[in-house]
């Protein structure tokens, strides 16, 4: 098993681009089975989630061509089975949005229990709900078995916005005979770009970037190409990398249209960053000094739906948190797990209350010092990874697998920031 050695201390500094969209490239992967001409995808970050999302497309049937760097070909041309590996599926939570598509295209489809990262209960009702509203049978037993003989369209309102219900309603609905209204959906940056990716071959989908997606159901869609867009929870993680070292970055190409609310928050803590057309830059020796509400009211940073601040930049946002003077509070509103990685940083020195599941209290500044880590999954490994590299000693981090699920080959990138980071074995 992998780990981390880290020598805390050292100001990153430089120019990082960051990889494309973890959370779009898994979805558009699932998407290639909606057609049986092949799809060229660049800009993917190949991560574990990527990988395990191809061991999972090849094992379907499909066709995969490699093209470095960091482009490949998927062609569906055949579906072979519609049974999904139990073991591959246990590796990712992302296997659930194979449901749509092979739904869509073979009429039935096998589904094991998605696994993925740990951080409380994740829902597949809302799923299930908008797939039997377009004219699934669904009997759920130790596996989904779904079966479809023609999809219809249908007014869909989902019960919770959720991102991943949101894709797979949205792929099945396009080859669905009629029209499909999803209101309630989820319009995060990774939806929008599935959703152009979907009508770039063909698909008709409208009200992209808003609440409420129409779909005008095809009867065959086309191959194509597509460009991940930069992630953007990479980015903030970035900028909490150059906050908490007391560092200078600049990003490169990293979407600022999507990180309004991320300025923000990032603001709140005495962050600030300079939008310099596509990029961001990171001043050196940010103030770090909370910023009270009216009256000396103690601010929060609180988590939500887009556009609010994304939950996948909470554990980063707690991290900073401590390195900054005043207090705060941290309220996660959606997962209620992800934040029980704070013992790891109270051990390392951070002054912080874990009120309960959802909500911690943070008094700063605090010396953090190293401190041997598990990562407990991706956006808690990275927060961990932020807390090594301000603390004072060496840290080591274990089980990084985690961290490699999100991020791509992050210690190389940070190693050429001037971070003193090696992987090494257990």
């Amino acid at each position: 098993m992998d780990r981390f050695i880290i020598e805390g201390g050292v100001p990153l500094r430089g120019t990082v681009t960051p990889s494309g969209n973890k959370n779009a490239a898994v979805a558009i992967l699932a998407a290639t089975l909606l057609t049986d001409e092949p799809v060229t995808i660049r800009n993917l970050p190949r991560i574990r989630d990527v990988d395990d999302m191809l061991a999972i497309l090849a094992n379907i049937g499909a066709e995969i061509s490699e093209r470095p760097p960091n482009e490949l070909r998927v062609h569906a041309r055949n579906i072979r089975t519609t049974a999904l590996d139990r073991e591959l599926c246990a590796n990712i939570r992302a296997s659930i949005l194979f449901a749509g598509p092979m739904l869509a295209r073979a009429g039935e489809i096998i589904l094991p229990p998605p696994g993925g990262d740990v951080i409380g209960r994740r829902r597949v009702d809302t799923h299930l709900h908008a797939l039997r509203a377009l004219g699934a049978e669904i009997r759920v037993n130790a596996e989904f078995e779904m079966q479809a003989e023609a999809l219809r369209g249908a007014p869909i309102f989902l019960d919770e916005a959720s991102v991943t219900a949101t894709e797979n309603a949205m792929m099945a609905a396009t080859r669905a005979r009629g029209t499909t209204i999803i209101r309630n959906a989820a319009s995060e940056p990774h939806v929008q770009d599935l959703a152009r990716f979907l009508n770039s071959i063909g698909a008709r989908i409208s009200g992209i970037g808003s609440n409420a997606l129409t779909i005008e159901g095809v009867e065959k869609l086309r191959g194509g190409e597509v460009e991940i867009a930069p992630d953007y929870i990479e980015v903030g993680s970035l900028i909490g990398l150059a906050a908490v070292t007391r560092g200078e970055l600049l990003i490169r190409n990293a979407a600022p249209e999507y990180l309004q609310m991320v300025f923000v928050m990032f603001e709140r803590l005495g962050v600030k960053c300079q939008v310099r057309g596509k990029d961001v830059f990171v001043p050196a020796e940010q103030s770090l000094k909370i910023v009270d509400d009216v009256h000396n009211a103690i601010p929060k940073i609180d988590d939500g739906i887009w556009p609010a601040f994304p939950t996948d930049l909470m554990s980063i946002a707690l991290t900073v948190a401590t390195q900054c003077e005043g207090t705060i509070l941290m309220h996660e509103k959606m997962f209620e797990t992800r934040m029980f990685f704070a013992d790891k940083l109270i051990g390392m020195g951070a002054r912080l209350v874990l009120c309960d599941p959802h909500r911690a209290v943070v008094v700063g500044p605090s010396q953090l010092h190293g401190e041997r880590l598990e990562s407990p999954d991706i956006r808690a490994g990275m927060a961990l990874l932020l807390a090594a590299l301000c603390a004072r000693g060496t840290s080591v981090i274990g089980n990084i697998a985690q961290i490699d699920r999100g991020y791509e080959r992050i210690e190389e990138k940070l190693q050429a920031l001037g971070a003193r980071v090696e992987r090494g074995k257990t």
